[in-house]
């Protein structure tokens, strides 16, 4: 009985079909007995119940079939992984959606870090012809004791790679980081025993790691670059070299200089098994987005790669970043990035860039320039022979800024069906099932950002009511459609830091402290009568005597 009441629950919507065939029902019974029991027969009469009769059959046959797709629906959405953790999903054509999946485009996606996470997380969703081909390379910090004593290669970007990909990330990414503290295997990672393991049973490492496909049930596969140990050197503008990876940033930096190119040493670390093959076969190729000189370049410089990316008739696709990196791309503009890569590679790598449209909260913008990132300048017009494709795709997670890998998968599979159409194939099965399960993940997604958007709002405007109000609200309209549509924002950061410019100007002499805490009210209180109502201190007040101070302009107007 429990059971049978849960088909009636408000989240099943199966009720409204169910109702909408009881209406139907009962139209149609109505029509049948006003013909049975009707004396007279005219024409109008006869038309009522007609329509009647009609309307009662129609709703029954939209009942019967809506309650039947929405009850596949819910079959498939209980029993479905994917589905898992998802609400509000509209799931369309659920019969095809398995098949997407296994017949969906082959794409690879080339680099390391966060950016090549993001993309993979993203992708999983449309396909499962997904290949990884990521960076094998120390960060410089030395051999940690897990792997001095299993012997084992830098892993760390293939690990995070590997959970990407798989249908229980969540739980893998706990498995895979887990340090033992106790015992004989203290200090060991259990994705270092894990790997050694897999390479004692498969007889290598390249093995082993595709194995761990099937063992973890993963969307696609992983392939490292190279099986060679390969180390990311970088060649300053100044002529100096860095050897250690993770200080190139540091030593840049220090040296107020940039990097002038990257090389690998050995110079001939080979391509690994399989990685030739996947660029070969690939529909769709991704470059980026990620660290672009230590995570994007390095997998390019393996022997052969660039060649091969360049004969293959796949899509090439490069990924822009959002923010700039300290120590690799100050100042750098989507020309920088792609004139980089192709000054180490080459050109006919790169068909499509497709860069954000930079339009993100000021708040996260200002904390990111305060440790020296600012927005990546889209200045399109300085590169030839490549297309760009302006999307919305960034998103904040953890106060952070990221790219959405949603948003970006979606723009990518949407890049893929342009191409599958203008080679007019738009009844093929793979084309149809793409556009519509693209067609229904935009609809969402713009959901959730608006969702997303409102909440932000929010909470800017409960901080905003509780500390201050905007000046001149709504009185000028910017040029800019980033300033207009965050001007209130914007006022607020500014107004933030006059405040504290006073706090700071409170640094004066004893005699002007006391003149100031009787004649202002303090911050907590009336910040809005602080700002406008400033009271004028006694004619006999002396100068300050710091020359620096006068340059505040209230405490200017209160010299005269």
């Amino acid at each position: 009985m429990n059971g049978f009441m849960q088909w009636f629950k408000s989240s099943n919507k199966m009720k409204r079909w169910i109702f909408l065939i009881l209406i139907g029902i009962l139209l149609a019974c109505y029509g049948l007995a006003e013909i049975i029991v009707m004396k007279e027969i005219s024409f109008q009469e006869v038309g009522k119940v007609v329509v009647i009769f009609v309307l009662g059959f129609i709703s029954i046959v939209l009942g019967l079939i809506f309650l039947n797709k929405r009850t596949l629906e819910v079959l498939i959405e209980s029993t479905d992984e994917r589905m898992e953790n998802k609400k509000n999903v509209n799931v369309k054509s659920l019969i095809f959606d398995k098949t997407v999946y296994d017949q969906g485009p082959n794409i690879v996606v080339i680099g390391g870090g966060t950016g090549l996470n993001t993309v993979l997380y993203g992708l999983k969703n449309y396909t499962s012809n997904l290949t990884a081909i990521v960076t094998v390379s120390d960060y410089g910090d030395g051999v940690t004791n897990s792997r001095k004593q299993l012997e084992m290669l830098p892993l760390d970007d293939i690990k995070d790679s590997i959970v990407s990909l798989a249908s229980k990330e969540g739980e893998i990414d706990k498995l895979f980081n887990y340090e033992f503290t106790k015992g004989k295997l203290k200090g060991l990672n259990f994705s270092d025993i894990y790997f050694s393991a897999m390479k004692e049973i498969n007889g290598n490492f390249e093995d082993s790691i595709i194995k761990t496909n099937e063992v973890l049930n993963m969307i696609g596969k992983v392939i490292p670059v190279t099986l060679d140990e390969m180390k990311i050197v970088a060649e300053l503008a100044n002529g100096y070299i860095v050897e250690e990876r993770n200080k190139i940033p540091e030593i840049v930096s220090d040296k107020v200089t940039s990097i002038n190119r990257i090389f690998l040493n050995p110079s001939n670390c080979r391509p690994a098994p399989g990685v030739m093959e996947a660029i070969k076969n690939a529909d769709c190729i991704i470059i980026g987005p990620g660290s672009l000189y230590t995570n994007v370049i390095p997998n390019l410089l393996v022997g052969g790669v660039v060649r091969a990316i360049k004969d293959s008739n796949a899509i090439k696709v490069y990924i822009s970043n959002i923010m700039t990196e300290p120590g690799q791309t100050d100042n750098y503009s989507v020309s920088d990035h792609i004139n980089a890569i192709t000054e180490h590679c080459g050109t006919g790598i790169i068909d499509y860039c497709i860069y954000d449209t930079g339009e993100i909260i000021p708040e996260f913008i200002k904390k990111y320039n305060m440790g020296g990132q600012d927005l990546v300048e889209q200045d399109i017009d300085k590169v030839k022979g490549i297309k760009f494709l302006q999307r919305n795709l960034s998103m904040i997670s953890n106060g952070l800024i990221r790219h959405d890998p949603n948003l970006v998968a979606s723009s990518i599979i949407e890049l893929v069906c342009d191409d599958l159409k203008y080679q007019d194939k738009q009844n093929d099965p793979q084309y149809l099932m793409l556009n519509n399960k693209l067609r229904e993940d935009k609809r969402i997604n713009k959901i959730k950002k608006t969702m997303q958007k409102k909440e932000q709002k929010n909470k800017v405007e409960e901080t905003r009511v509780g500390k201050h109000k905007v000046k001149n609200k709504g009185k000028s309209k910017s040029k800019s459609k980033f300033s207009n549509k965050y001007s209130e924002r914007i006022a607020s950061i500014r107004e933030a830091d006059e405040r504290i410019k006073r706090k700071n100007s409170k640094g004066m002499p004893t005699t002007e402290k006391k003149t100031a805490k009787e004649t202002n009210t303090s911050d907590n209180k009336k910040p809005k009568k602080e700002e406008n109502n400033v009271e004028k201190p006694k004619q006999n007040d002396k100068k300050p005597q710091n020359p620096k101070k006068s340059k505040n302009k209230k405490v200017g107007k209160r010299m005269k």
